[in-house]
C-alpha cells in the first residue's frame, strides 16, 4: 500500500507540538480511501479553534492506527483543550474523529492552577506610625464620619471638622520596596479600616493591638500612593479596588468612577 504522511505530518505540527512521537508512525498502516480522499482545509491555516470535517461519498469505513497516540483539539493559542487516548492497532472511522471534537464526554484538559502570587505568603512587618490624627477628604471637600447606622463610614461636607474622623497611619515593610503597605486606625481607638469586596461597606474591624506582623489579615492593610495632594489607598487583598466615597453611599471599596477614590490628607487635626 503506498505511504501518504502529509496529513499525519499536518496532525503533527498542528496538534501535537509538544507530544512525543512514537518511532511507529513510520509504519502506519491505514485504509487511503477513506481517510485519505477526504476533502479538508489546510490544517496549518485553519485548524485551530474549529474542527476540520473528513468526508467522503462514500459510508465511512474504518481505518487501522498501529501506534498510540492521542487525538486532539487546541485553542487558538496552542492550547490543549480535548483528548481522547487511542490504543494499539485501535480501529476507528473518519465519523470517530469528527466524535472527538463533538463528544461532550471526552477528557477535558483542565488547565492548571496558577501558582500562590507571592503576595499571598508575603509577611508584612509593623515599623512605625507616619501619620497621626489625619483627616482625609474627597475631591468634593467631604470628610469622612462615622455612621451611627452600624461599623461603616460615610462622607460628608462639614463645617467643623471636629466631627470627621481621624486617623492614625501605621507602616508596614515587606519584600516589596516598590510599595507602601499602611494600617488605618481611627485615633485613640482600635477600629481599623478593612477592605472588603467591590462595592461592599469597608468594615472596622477591632483589634486588641496593632498587628506586629501581618501576614494573613490582609484586609487591613492598603497600598498607599500619592500623587501631589492626591492620595490612593489600594487593598492588598483586593488589588485594583480603593478606598471610596459616593454621594449617599457609605465608604466602600471601587475601581473608580462614579466613586471617588483619592482623598487629601490633612495631617495633626486636634
Amino acid at each position: 500500500m503506498a505511504k501518504v504522511p502529509d496529513l499525519f505530518e499536518e496532525l503533527k505540527n498542528c496538534y501535537s507540538e509538544n507530544e512525543e512521537y512514537s518511532s511507529e508512525i513510520d509504519h502506519l498502516s491505514l485504509n487511503q480511501k477513506s481517510f485519505y480522499d477526504a476533502s479538508y482545509d489546510p490544517l496549518h491555516k485553519d485548524c485551530m479553534d474549529k474542527f476540520t470535517s473528513l468526508s467522503t461519498n462514500e459510508a465511512p469505513k474504518t481505518s487501522q492506527i498501529t501506534f498510540k497516540e492521542s487525538v486532539v483539539v487546541v485553542a487558538g493559542n496552542g492550547k490543549v483543550l480535548k483528548k481522547r487516548r487511542l490504543s494499539f492497532s485501535q480501529v476507528i472511522t473518519d465519523d470517530d474523529l469528527e466524535d472527538v471534537a463533538k463528544d461532550a464526554e471526552e477528557e477535558i484538559i483542565q488547565p492548571r492552577l496558577a501558582a500562590p502570587s507571592s503576595q499571598s505568603n508575603m509577611k508584612y512587618i509593623f515599623k512605625n506610625v507616619i501619620k497621626q490624627r489625619c483627616i482625609l477628604n474627597d475631591t468634593l471637600h467631604q470628610s469622612i464620619i462615622r455612621d451611627t447606622s452600624g461599623p461603616y463610614l460615610m462622607a460628608a461636607a462639614l463645617h467643623d471638622l471636629d466631627q470627621a474622623v481621624k486617623f492614625d497611619m501605621g507602616m508596614y515593610t515587606s519584600n516589596d520596596d516598590s510599595k507602601l503597605p499602611v494600617t488605618l486606625r481611627i485615633s485613640k481607638t482600635r477600629l481599623f479600616l478593612s477592605a472588603q469586596k467591590e462595592d461592599e461597606p469597608v468594615l472596622l474591624k477591632e483589634m486588641p493591638e496593632t498587628p506586629k506582623v501581618i501576614k494573613d489579615d490582609t484586609n487591613l492593610l492598603f497600598f498607599l500612593e500619592s500623587h501631589g495632594t492626591k492620595n490612593y489607598f489600594e487593598s492588598v487583598t483586593y488589588p485594583t479596588l480603593f478606598i471610596a466615597t459616593k454621594q449617599e453611599h457609605p465608604v466602600h471599596m471601587a475601581r473608580g468612577q462614579p466613586s471617588i477614590t483619592d482623598f487629601e490628607i490633612l495631617e495633626n487635626q486636634p
